[in-house]
């Protein structure tokens, strides 16, 4: 039995990817005689929800159709790791993690890795009464999604238009790292944990990340001159953000981030205020289909 959690409204321009991607799966379920059921989210959670009730009562396979949001949601309810698997229908507006884990953005081929191939253990991380699967950060991340959330129309594009504008008027965050056990002092404008290689619509913030090596990935991009951030946006766009000379990248399975100042986190896209940057990283638990 293949239980669907669908966001109806994923990718925008009123849900127009996810309604397709329901007619491809319940086509192919139908023709080839496989039990399914399909859970439309209706409110902000519900996904998180859907997935512990699903799960209460012996789901297997809770396969989310949606974006990383509503991936974010049921990650955070998952639970009976050795008795559910977790799988993906990417239809949201930037998909980060189903490139993360090379899952095709066409819904007919995504559902085929689900019926053809057996789930993999993939990576999530662990922060105090939260859980992410693709990057957890402070600094820049957090201004631009502010920015993002307060556009009507949700784009990519419009995602690099709210980034332009936080690099040219961000403040430094200056904190200590620990990673593994090892200290060190920052300040940086960009300070990110990666499970996945690209954030914010794909955005390559640590092009090395993979989430299936056991590993965390610290990125921290220090003090530049002004006119040395366009530079270093150029960077980040053509994924070459770790050869400035100002970027610094450590692996780590635990990673604690202590901000001088209080700071709102960023966690996989959804913003957290009150909760410790304190990350672990959580192998050999979840199973999930991809390539």
């Amino acid at each position: 039995m293949l239980d669907f959690i669908i966001n109806p409204i994923a990718g925008g321009k009123r849900g127009k990817k996810t309604h397709l991607a329901m007619t491809v799966i319940q086509a192919t379920l139908e023709e080839k005689k496989i039990p399914f059921a399909f859970h439309l989210t209706t409110h902000k959670g519900h996904a998180k929800e859907l997935t512990k009730s699903l799960i209460d009562n012996g789901a297997t396979d809770i396969i989310v159709v949606g974006g990383d949001g509503t991936l974010h949601e049921v990650i955070n309810a998952f639970h009976s790791f050795d008795k559910a698997n977790l799988g993906l229908i990417p239809c949201g507006t930037g998909n980060d993690f189903a490139f993360a884990t090379k899952i095709p953005l066409d819904p007919a081929k995504a559902l085929d890795i689900i019926l053809s191939k057996n789930a993999q253990y993939t990576d999530f991380f662990q922060l105090p009464g939260v859980r992410g699967i693709n990057a957890v950060g402070v600094g820049v991340d957090v201004d631009v999604i502010k920015r993002y959330e307060s556009l009507k129309k949700k784009t990519k594009f419009g995602y690099t238009k709210c980034l332009i504008k936080t690099l040219m008027n961000f403040e430094y965050t200056d904190f200590t790292a620990i990673i593994d056990g090892e200290e060190g002092r920052y300040c940086s404008f960009i300070a990110d944990i990666a499970n996945g290689p690209v954030y914010g619509g794909g955005i390559p913030i640590c092009p090395i990340a993979t989430p299936h090596d056991n590993y965390l990935n610290f990125v921290a991009v220090g003090k530049m001159k002004k006119i040395a951030i366009i530079g270093a946006f150029l960077k980040l766009k053509r994924g070459k953000i770790l050869t400035l000379k100002q970027t610094v990248t450590k692996p780590g399975k635990h990673i604690v981030i202590k901000p001088d100042k209080p700071c709102t986190i960023n966690v996989d896209g959804e913003l957290y205020d009150g909760i410790d940057f304190d990350v672990h990283i959580v192998s050999n638990t979840l199973k999930m289909y991809r390539p």
